[in-house]
């Protein structure tokens, strides 16, 4: 089992007698120059990265420069590369080596300072003989180098599974990034594809054409290989393989085999509440009022465009309480169809920023102002002046998380029974605003289950009235 046992050195003339046993079981380490932090520190980090914050943000909290923060979430491949759990006491941790570092320059004695910390002598003196820095020639405990060291001498690799079972590798290499081919069996190479620079896929432009099987299909190997026991391996490792740096398994441009075509994996809070262009901090959902949660008070909208062809599209408002429907119309601008496009130049489809504010100004102003509190709407630019909006109308603007259409799910539901009147595929600018509003009279007159029956009309009317009575106090 194994090569044949290391020789230990010979020791020098007058060297102690613990000499050997300080370096058993320690073969020569490199000079790490200077130390990285600690794991308690790469922990924090990736905690912080676990809550959906930047790497910037995670590394300006932790303390470590942005770069060497980027540099541990790309070489790990945005994976948690170590345990977020703290380890248990048996180990000493950075802030008792800190502890016996400032005894030891005070010249204090092995067993003050097991005393001082609350550890056994026999602990502080290993510490002091194995983990000592010793690149001036004799030995001096620093905590940050012992630190390191300890860490370094608890890694324990393995083998990656992939590495080791050249089938397998074969296999999964195979499902992934394999020719497409066609019913006879003949090759289809697809686009050309410029070689992968270790970014995501690229914008509007060809990706390579592969069997492109997920790493959760290629892992249902007990369906091929029943008896074989050596061909299994779970989806996260062979995600782990693309990934993470070092691995050395699959090669890195596999990713773009992917479907996502991700080089790093994006942590999932990321994606949530994250600020993004227009959406700023102040208005993702997570700062909506708790009280537009449970649609007890009115006056909480949701919204969203139904798109027709030729960049045609029609507003849609609904409130959460009574599920009141409004309809916004928005005709093309004058000169769409006209003039040629301009990059960057304003929109005349009619859903540009500028003609939805005043579209939806429009609309929601004709409501009282007790009745329109919030509106949520998607990550959508056609709402990206709502600073304006919410100024001019008094409606404060929310957006909902990126590709999470439930968090509208009234406007959602809403926009598929419009689709009856207004199907896809169709050229909804021809519509005029008369027309719009007779749809949403029969859609607002239609009884329903959720409201025992009744119409959002007749609650609507409900609400309307509970404003007019006197003595009501305003939840505003």
């Amino acid at each position: 089992m194994g090569g044949p046992r290391k020789q230990m050195p010979q020791a020098p003339v007058g060297a102690r007698r613990q000499w050997a046993a300080d370096r058993a079981m320690r073969a020569p380490m490199r000079s790490p120059g200077r130390p990285e932090p600690s794991r308690a520190v790469q922990r924090e980090f990736w905690r912080l990265i676990a809550t959906g914050v930047t790497t910037v943000e995670a590394s300006e909290a932790v303390g470590v420069s942005w770069p060497v923060g980027a540099r541990w979430f790309r070489h790990a491949g945005g994976m948690t590369p170590l345990s977020l759990d703290e380890p248990t006491g048996r180990f000493l941790s950075f802030a008792e080596r800190e502890e016996i570092a400032l005894l030891k320059a005070q010249y204090k004695g092995v067993r003050e300072i097991a005393r001082t910390i609350g550890r056994d002598p026999g602990t502080v003196s290993r510490e002091l003989r194995r983990n000592a820095a010793t690149r001036g020639g004799k030995p001096v405990y620093r905590a940050v180098v012992a630190q390191w060291k300890a860490q370094q001498e608890a890694k324990r690799p393995k083998t990656a599974k992939l590495v080791g079972n050249e089938r397998l590798r074969e296999y999964v290499q195979d499902r992934l990034a394999g020719n497409v081919r066609s019913p006879d069996g003949t090759i289809v190479p697809g686009p050309t594809t410029p070689p992968w620079k270790g970014l995501n896929k690229p914008h509007r432009q060809d990706r390579r054409w592969s069997m492109a099987w997920s790493p959760e299909q290629i892992a249902r190997l007990k369906v091929d290989f029943p008896d074989d026991e050596s061909m299994r391996i779970s989806h996260e490792a062979i995600y782990q393989s693309l990934f993470i740096e070092g691995r050395g398994a699959l090669k890195r441009e596999l990713v773009t085999c992917l479907r996502t075509g991700r080089a790093l994996r994006e942590p999932r809070a990321r994606s949530r509440n994250k600020p993004q262009g227009h959406v700023t901090a102040d208005v993702v959902l997570s700062q909506r009022p708790a009280e537009a949660e449970d649609r007890a008070v009115p006056g909480h909208w949701e919204g969203d465009l139904i798109i027709g062809t030729g960049r045609s599209a029609i507003g849609t408002l609904v409130e959460r309480s009574s599920r009141a429907t409004l309809l916004v119309h928005l005709p093309r601008m004058e000169g769409w169809g006209e003039k040629p496009y301009v990059k960057n130049g304003p929109s005349l489809g009619g859903y540009g920023a500028v003609a939805m504010n005043a579209a939806l100004t429009a609309s929601m102003t004709k409501l009282p102002e007790q009745l329109r509190k919030t509106l949520t709407w998607d990550r959508g630019k056609e709402l990206s002046g709502h600073a304006l909006f919410a100024l001019e109308s008094g409606t404060r603007v929310f957006f909902a998380d990126p590709h999470s259409p439930w968090q509208r799910p009234t406007n959602e539901n809403t926009n598929g029974l419009l689709r009856q009147y207004f199907p896809k595929g169709t050229d909804l600018s021809r519509w005029p605003a008369e027309d719009l509003e007779a749809v949403a009279h029969a859609l607002n007159n239609r009884p329903r289950k959720v409201l025992g029956w009744k119409t959002p009309a007749e609650v609507f009317e409900e609400q309307l009235r509970s404003l007019q009575q006197p003595g009501v106090a305003s939840t505003d």
